[in-house]
């Protein structure tokens, strides 16, 4: 399965409101996991089994605890049983997808 989540605190008391500490130690949870995964600007993607990857959002959720008063967590989930590989699979057919598109509008 792969996952998908945004976790971060509120009630910080930062008058900036920056949550990148928190957010620091939730993904330092994932890469010390040893499970496939990748980090951008608004989510964390995980991909592995479903007890395994939901222990690590688990994990993270609760290294973020320490920062705020509460915690918000978003999650999206690709249930895909006797898929493996799709955290880059998926990436690599929407590009060849897009090669696609890009070669049938230049040959029009």
């Amino acid at each position: 399965m792969l996952i998908a989540f945004s976790v971060a605190p509120s009630g910080t008391g930062r008058a900036d409101g920056s949550v990148h500490d928190a957010v620091a130690a939730a993904v330092a949870v994932v890469r010390a996991s040893g499970l496939s995964h990748r980090t951008s600007s608004m989510f964390t993607e995980i991909e592995g089994e479903w007890d395994e990857v939901m222990a690590v959002v688990k994990a993270a959720t609760d290294a973020v605890l320490p920062f705020g008063s509460r915690v918000s967590l978003v999650l999206k989930a690709d249930i895909r049983p006797g898929w493996t590989g799709e955290i880059d699979g998926k990436i690599e057919r929407l590009e060849q997808a897009i090669e696609s598109v890009r070669h049938v509008s230049e040959t029009e």
